[in-house]
């Protein structure tokens, strides 16, 4: 009767024993200041009212609903990350509707979008996207990648190679010094696990960016590629080692990171006299899927915020000093408030430990993976973490990126085997595939593909593009547009710079594609 009165149409309604929520669309109701304040004062005198706002709802459409549920685990997934105000169920079943804050609306719809409607060729409704016939090539919008200015050199490196990774390492060293220029960070880490190239890890620290390692070969690494670096531009963070790559670590005069108090109540000894930093679950993970995600109590990393006290306890009785503490929530979001919320909830954790003087935010800066997509707005992380340091100067602020310095600056080359129909289905096969590049497959991971070859002929055709590996997983990507392709043709795979290479294998005795560097 309020809503009534006020001459209010409600959109969704949300009830149960202690709460009502519903929604007011601006499209159908003024809504403006006054309004909404008049309308809270009448509210007031039954209940206790919050406004939320904006928001938006967003809807997943379809016959009969209730009867897929089951099918729909991948789109409900995406809203893992969200703060969801509202779930409401069509009475006529045909829709859920979920509201959600306004700024995460078009970023959702899209992946949406992407995982639900696939495109067929002999389909009539849907077939290409609007954006793969019309929407501005890359050189006509002035984002060109690397890789299309120097095709004519990239086909030459190539050479008569069935698959290779080509790195550009300029475009690895702008990545780099663009995350070394933040103003707002004491120091920049690169995370060596995407991409250990010796020819990487030298423009890297050229660029002046310290090393991240998990590993006492990633260490071995970085020292034989950089000789005379300094331990201290090393973090070492391993995770479930054994305990003598911790002694070794720590005779090494390189910095050390322990992630649980297993460690420090099982090995006192070693640490007596010793910094540390120490890893900590702030028990909210970020990312664009669940094996990305590094925080919760389903991920095996760091030390709970509950056990923020034992920690404490656990270092005085081992008499080490906590000087840092870590975080590394996941990898590949783009949401900038993320890494705040990380920093608050270290520094939390640090009012406790009186010799912490470095909280460090990891990694996990979103790479765009599609043309169009918009990057991550580093002036505004940067913006956002100077603003944390001026309410908290106690503390130095670290990052430690690993893909959005290098994911950009790779490719993968491989030259097309075979063409197969199946109906109205085509498959393209490559050389190599999830031997080489893993990511398709394990993360559901996207990677633009183009035709090297016939970069600049009109794509006419949808093809699957799969590997020669003996797995129906081996597929690089889905209903992608391409030219009309033939065997001999080089096949780009864009953005393959990170967690290419270095994830390789030779499952089927097939081996993974080589480097080389530009």
């Amino acid at each position: 009767a309020v809503f009534k009165d006020h001459g209010l149409s409600v959109d969704l309604v949300s009830t149960s024993e202690t709460n009502v929520t519903v929604t007011l669309d601006p499209q159908a109701n003024s809504l403006d200041e006054s309004v909404l304040q008049a309308l809270v004062s009448d509210l007031s005198g039954l209940c206790k009212v919050r406004l939320i706002g904006p928001c938006a709802s967003l809807s997943l459409l379809g016959r009969n609903i209730r009867a897929i549920i089951h099918q729909l685990g991948e789109a409900f997934e995406l809203f893992e990350e969200q703060k969801i105000y509202l779930v409401s169920q069509a009475a006529n079943d045909l829709n859920f509707t979920f509201v959600i804050d306004e700024a995460q609306g078009d970023r959702l719809v899209s992946q949406l979008h992407d995982l639900l409607i696939r495109a067929t060729a002999a389909d009539p409704v849907m077939g290409p996207t609007w954006e793969q016939l019309y929407a501005p090539r890359p050189v006509e919008s002035g984002e060109e990648p690397w890789w299309r200015r120097r095709r004519e050199e990239l086909l030459s490196a190539f050479g008569k190679r069935d698959a290779a990774y080509v790195y550009d390492l300029a475009t690895v060293e702008q990545h780099a010094r663009a995350i070394g220029s933040m103003k707002s960070l004491s120091r920049a880490l690169y995370a060596i696990k995407a991409n250990s190239h010796p020819g990487v890890l030298r423009r890297v620290a050229a660029a002046g960016l310290s090393f991240e390692c998990v590993s006492r070969q990633e260490v071995e690494r970085v020292r034989e590629s950089v000789p005379g670096l300094d331990p201290d531009r090393i973090l070492f963070t391993p995770n479930f080692a054994p305990r003598s790559e911790y002694e070794w670590a720590l005779a090494e005069g390189v910095r050390l990171t322990v992630d649980n108090l297993y460690i420090l109540r099982a090995w006192p000894e070693m640490f007596r006299g010793r910094d540390l930093f120490v890893r900590i679950d702030t028990g909210q993970g970020h990312g664009h899927h669940q094996h990305v995600r590094t925080a919760g109590a389903h991920s095996k990393f760091g030390v709970p915020l509950f056990e923020a006290g034992e920690l404490a306890a656990a270092a005085d009785a081992a008499g080490a000093r906590i000087v840092g503490l870590h975080a590394h929530t996941g990898s590949g979001h783009f949401d900038v408030p993320s890494w705040v919320e990380t920093a608050k909830a270290l520094a939390g954790v640090a009012a406790g430990l009186p010799s912490v003087d470095t909280l460090d935010l990891g990694g996990g800066l979103g790479v765009p993976d599609r043309p169009g997509r918009a990057p991550l707005d580093l002036a505004a992380l940067d913006r956002a973490l100077a603003a944390f340091r001026e309410q908290h100067p106690r503390f130095q602020l670290w990052l430690e990126p690993g893909r959005f310095v290098v994911a950009a600056g790779g490719v993968l080359l491989a030259r097309v085997t075979q063409l197969k129909g199946k109906g109205a289905f085509r498959y393209l096969g490559l050389a190599t595939g999830m031997n080489s590049l893993i990511r398709p497959a394990l993360y559901g991971a996207y990677h633009e593909i183009v035709n090297l070859t016939r970069l600049d002929e009109p794509a006419e055709h949808v093809f699957t593009v799969v590997g020669p590996i003996c797995e129906s997983g081996d597929v690089l990507g889905h209903d992608r547009l391409l030219p009309p392709s033939r065997e001999g043709d080089v096949l780009l795979v864009a953005n393959a710079g990170a967690y290419g290479s270095v994830m390789s294998s030779h499952y089927n005795l097939r081996p993974p594609a080589g480097e080389i560097t530009l």
